[in-house]
């Protein structure tokens, strides 16, 4: 591998990761639930931070309030640069749910807590750190590593990447990117695996709409617009798609079925089989396993809101529910409406109200990712890396869109015995990152950036790295 390990001593590494839980910590007590987002104040910190450390970062507003933050470290430019993407906005919290106050950054039973500290504030933190550490260092480069901590991925990305791409795209244009979802410890059985995310499906927002007679509410009618509406959401509550397999699915349950004892290896050979799939899902040991390995086979669609009637004793003419749809790579728009007619019937009347296709990095093998494999397989020798596709979407979205090549990585090491589940985190509550995985993950992340862009061991360099993005 071009390119030797810059690797810090152990109070370095120590170090790094006081930064990277300091800044977090900092980050989970700004309130930046989006809608409204208001990603100033967390984009402020970033910035106070890095100009710290001798940047000159830019901040760029999208909307009043809608920030985003874009620094840069600047290598030889010998190669292209290195894309390090967070973003800073969290959906909402439940504060009554939860065991600590979602926005106080609580340090409790060996977590940090807060919303957004596994979404993903805690990559904020650890690429900021890093960011200060490539300072500090001065280590000769060949590539400029970027970061950019943006606005409104949980909404869609208007005001943030895609923002940015479609009017700075120099100030973030990268032939690689580290971001979400990777990198996290996965247990299964007596093995452990980090995936790294290396491509996503396409999401398609739908409006289904039933029509019906109106009347008044005094005279039940059996066809009315609201039943019809209850009868379609209950089919597709109870529908499951039909499988589709993709190269990276196959790839994930190939890998982890390897490392399975050795009679749980025949499953691996089922994924070339998806009728098999199907009753195989059926025999999952839990609802949240069948749902997990679903996604990833299948088109999904979920009913998630519902509207019909204004006056509790008029019966509506037309009833309607939206629907979250995401299309598998290889699979079209057209394609999931083609599965949702089969399920809903001809009476469902059916309109894509947003689209947005999967990304795929392809193929997914490459310099970065075979230094990713070594980095966790160095530092934890039974555990294995493997590539995963998400069933969500990301930033990946919009940066990819400029040639960049996604990686899912923002490492954190999660104990088996913890009893922390990196999916339950995302969005769910009592989110919290253990203060021992987040440091480890600013370590990784350090030494991933730099055995990747480093043109030589310990080198310094004479660039100006105090110069704002150009």
């Amino acid at each position: 591998m071009e390119g030797a390990a810059v690797h810090g001593t152990a109070d370095g590494a120590t170090a790094l990761g006081d930064e990277a839980l300091e800044i977090c910590q900092a980050l989970l007590r700004i309130d930046t639930t989006n809608p409204p987002g208001n990603e100033r104040p967390a984009a402020d910190l970033l910035d106070r931070r890095l100009r710290d450390a001798g940047y000159e970062p830019a901040i760029l507003e999208s909307a009043p309030g809608r920030a985003n933050l874009v620094c840069r470290f600047r290598g030889s430019g010998e190669k292209p640069p290195l894309l390090l993407a967070c973003h800073l906005d969290v959906v909402e919290a439940a504060a009554d749910r939860w065991r600590y106050p979602p926005f106080s950054g609580e340090i409790a039973e060996g977590c940090l807590w807060g919303r957004g500290a596994i979404d993903m504030k805690n990559m904020a933190a650890m690429s900021a750190a890093v960011m200060r550490k490539l300072a500090r260092d001065r280590v000769k480069l060949t590539r400029d590593v970027i970061f950019a901590a943006v606005a409104d991925e949980e909404a869609g990305c208007d005001q943030g990447s895609r923002w940015l791409v479609e009017n700075h795209p120099e100030l973030v244009r990268a032939e690689y990117a580290l971001g979400e979802v990777g990198g996290f410890s996965l247990h299964l059985g007596k093995a452990s695996y980090y995936p790294v995310q290396v491509a996503e499906k396409g999401s398609c927002w739908i409006r289904a709409r039933v029509r019906g007679e109106p009347g008044h509410g005094s005279m039940p009618r059996p066809d009315s617009a609201v039943v019809k509406l209850g009868e379609a959401i209950s089919r597709l509550g109870k529908a499951r798609l039909p499988t589709f397999p993709t190269a990276t699915a196959r790839d994930f349950f190939r890998h982890v079925a390897a490392h399975q004892p050795r009679l749980m290896r025949p499953l691996a050979r089922a994924f070339a089989r998806p009728e098999l799939l199907g009753r195989l899902l059926r025999l999952a040991p839990n609802e949240a396993t069948s749902r997990g390995v679903q996604a990833l086979l299948a088109n999904t669609a979920t009913p998630t809101v519902a509207r019909a009637g204004r006056k509790v004793n008029v019966i509506p003419e037309v009833a309607e529910f939206q629907i979250d749809g995401r299309t598998l790579p290889g699979q079209s728009d057209d394609d999931l409406l083609a599965q949702l007619r089969d399920v809903l019937g001809p009476d469902v009347e059916l309109e894509i109200m947003r689209s947005a296709p999967p990304v795929v990095t392809e193929p997914y093998e490459s310099p970065l990712y075979d230094v990713i494999r070594s980095e966790i397989e160095t530092r934890e020798p039974s555990a294995r890396v493997v590539p995963y596709l998400t069933p969500g979407y990301t930033d990946a979205k919009h940066f990819s869109k400029l040639g960049t090549r996604w990686y899912g990585f923002s490492p954190v090491k999660i104990e088996k015995e913890s009893g922390i589940r990196f999916a339950d985190m995302f969005h769910g509550d009592n989110e919290r990152v253990p203060i021992a995985g987040l440091r480890w993950g600013a370590d990784v992340l350090y030494s991933v950036v730099t055995r990747f862009c480093a043109a030589g061991r310990g080198a310094t360099v004479d660039v100006d790295n105090r110069r704002p993005p150009e």
